[in-house]
């Protein structure tokens, strides 16, 4: 076949250094469009972006030349540059990421999964969200190293 051909659906999660809520309500719409617009930099389609003050979920379509991790790295650094200069100096994303792949039949489900962030954190904390998404999606991990 002399043509590659790919479609694969990531779900990245990552959280801001000490899950401070750096993103407040009023900088939250320009930090999503920007996640946005780095993924689409490097040929990667957003599908969609959101989050709360701590954390931040990217669902996207992985461009066939570049890797998951290159993906995270590029985006957290791009993002982390614009964020000190438009939201505040102390800003930095976590070392860690989660990224979970993401079957084209349950695209629309975490799609709004990922719009009703609000809603599904009353009473539920990042770190219990984000071990779901673990278990989930049976990634084993070491509480001791997970959180940074």
């Amino acid at each position: 076949m002399p043509q590659s051909l790919s479609r694969v659906l990531v779900h990245l999660v990552f959280s801001t250094k000490n899950r401070e809520p750096r993103i407040t309500p009023a900088h939250r719409g320009r930090v999503f469009d920007y996640l946005g617009g780095a993924l689409a930099a490097l040929d990667c389609p957003p599908v969609r972006v959101g989050g709360m003050p701590d954390h931040v979920h990217l669902l996207f379509v992985l461009a066939k030349t570049v890797s998951v991790s290159k993906v995270v790295e590029e985006v957290k650094k791009e993002s982390s540059k614009w964020a000190k200069q438009h939201v505040g100096p102390d800003f930095y994303w976590q070392s860690g990421y989660g990224a979970f792949s993401v079957s084209p039949s349950t695209v629309e489900a975490v799609r709004v999964y990922i719009e009703n962030q609000e809603e599904h954190h009353q009473g539920r904390s990042f770190q219990d969200e984000f071990r779901g998404l673990l278990r989930r999606h049976d990634v084993e991990w070491d509480e001791q190293y997970v959180w940074d």
